[in-house]
């Protein structure tokens, strides 16, 4: 088989209905072998049903559950489920457009790439509240600050998993993703997309970025408020000092000593930018803020191993 187009979903049954027309109206070229995947991380809404409809009448779509919580369990289990050479990735609350599948399919071809990531757009519920500009759209999986092809070359270009793709072989060489990275029900946590491609970077594997292969996020009226983003950041920094080496060796509560002095410069900045700095600025240096009061947490936590 060709292609397997791989989707985790949770309790976002309406949601996923919306992706699944948008995946079944992509105009695959003659001949083209292809499957979707859900997999379904223990939804408890009408999700089963919703697929269920589907598959009625379009039989390239395939149901599984996944009993592990977290996204990472999930998309593993998408991966040993894919009978395609090239897994492409996309979200429960993603939109991919009609030629999604097949431009990201040539574009690996045209470059010989093993792995790559497209663009994404938004779909605001809201319009976004002045604060929110471009800096922030990262943690909202929103990429729309390129539009061209180019390698990537640095897990700070790592696509998101809204739209990435890889070849079947990457990840039988560096292998899946980080099961104790990632969203997990409903914790914020992320990071397992820039864990795997620091591997794909690392094994001298070919990714590239393709400004044609393009899908639309929705940004739900609940995601953008400072509440939403002091959250995100904070529970996925948690989540990086649980599951990853953090250097040093003298420590408190297992909290590395150089990183209270730089709590503290960073709690300094956050007070003096709300009085001199624009909005977005601003509200940057407290997302700071919330990334080491979330790595301390995470520290603490893992002392004991």
């Amino acid at each position: 088989m060709d292609a397997s187009v791989i989707v985790c979903t949770y309790n976002r049954g309406e949601s996923l209905r919306d992706t699944l027309r948008a995946l079944k109206a992509q105009q695959p070229v003659a001949r083209r072998e292809w499957e979707v995947i859900v997999v379904d991380n223990n939804s408890n809404d009408h999700t089963q049903q919703v697929i269920a409809e589907f598959q009625r009448e379009w039989p390239l779509l395939r149901y599984e559950f996944e009993g592990e919580q977290g996204l990472s369990h999930a998309r593993n289990h998408g991966i040993a489920a894919a009978q395609g050479d090239i897994l492409l990735f996309t979200d429960d609350d993603v939109l991919p457009e009609s030629d999604w599948m097949e431009v990201t399919l040539a574009g690996l071809e045209q470059y010989s790439a093993d792995a790559c990531g497209g663009y994404i757009a938004p779909i605001w519920e809201v319009p976004p509240p002045g604060w929110l500009t471009e800096r922030f759209h990262g943690f909202l999986a929103v990429r729309t600050e390129r539009s061209d092809d180019y390698d990537i070359t640095s897990p700070s270009q790592a696509p998101y998993g809204a739209n990435m793709a890889f070849r079947r072989e990457v990840i039988q060489k560096v292998g899946g993703f980080d099961t104790s990275r990632g969203r997990k029900g409903k914790v914020l946590a992320s990071g397992e997309d820039i864990e795997l491609f620091e591997r794909i970077l690392s094994a001298g594997l070919k990714s590239m970025f393709l400004g044609q292969s393009r899908v639309r996020h929705k940004v739900e009226s609940f995601r953008l408020t400072k509440r939403y983003f002091r959250r995100w950041r904070f529970q996925t920094s948690r989540n990086i000092a649980q599951s990853k080496n953090i250097a040093g060796e003298r420590r408190l509560l297992n909290i590395p000593l150089y990183v209270f002095p730089q709590f503290l410069r960073a709690v300094v900045r956050m007070l003096w930018g709300h009085m001199t700095q624009p909005r977005d600025e601003a509200f940057n240096r407290e997302m700071v803020v919330c990334h080491f009061l979330g790595l301390m947490q995470g520290l603490y936590r893992s002392r004991s191993s």
